[in-house]
């Protein structure tokens, strides 16, 4: 016994022998859809107006939310942030048992305690190093080439 499969239109749902699934490209994906030719050919003027479109056209990326940045110089040298509650506590001061002590509190406990003062950072201190010693170098090459 012989089927006969009878495509509809998927757009305006009529039925004829034009009918056929048509594929078509669209933003680096494919699409299909039965059509009639004269759908296949509204379907083919807009695709090639979407490209027109997307020619003169610049895509816009969504602002991104910034992260914040961690604090990542140190505060002290030496000591950890339970020592500040120790010393803060016996000093009377009032500071939370956990999360941030307050640079007021940092203060006075460098303050108090000269040595815990964070170094320079070694950002500085190689940007002043590195001077110095590419100055040397270049005179010490200098010299040999005088030499010679």
């Amino acid at each position: 016994m012989a089927q006969k499969v009878i495509l509809v239109d998927d757009l305006d749902h009529s039925e004829g022998d034009d009918v056929a699934r048509r594929e078509f490209p669209l933003l680096n994906r494919t699409f299909a859809i039965d059509l009639s030719d004269a759908n296949q050919k509204r379907l083919s003027d807009a695709l090639e107006f979407i490209e027109e479109v997307l020619e003169s056209s610049r895509e816009v990326k969504q602002a991104s939310r910034s992260k914040k940045v961690a604090d990542t110089s140190p505060r002290l040298r030496g000591y950890t942030a339970t020592d500040v509650r120790e010393w803060a506590r016996e000093q009377g001061l009032d500071v939370p048992l956990r999360g941030k002590v307050a640079d007021e509190v940092i203060e006075q406990f460098i303050a108090a305690h000269p040595d815990a003062a964070p170094a320079e950072s070694a950002a500085e201190a190689d940007a002043d190093g590195g001077e110095v010693e590419a100055g040397g170098e270049a005179e010490a090459g200098t010299e040999a080439k005088a030499d010679a």
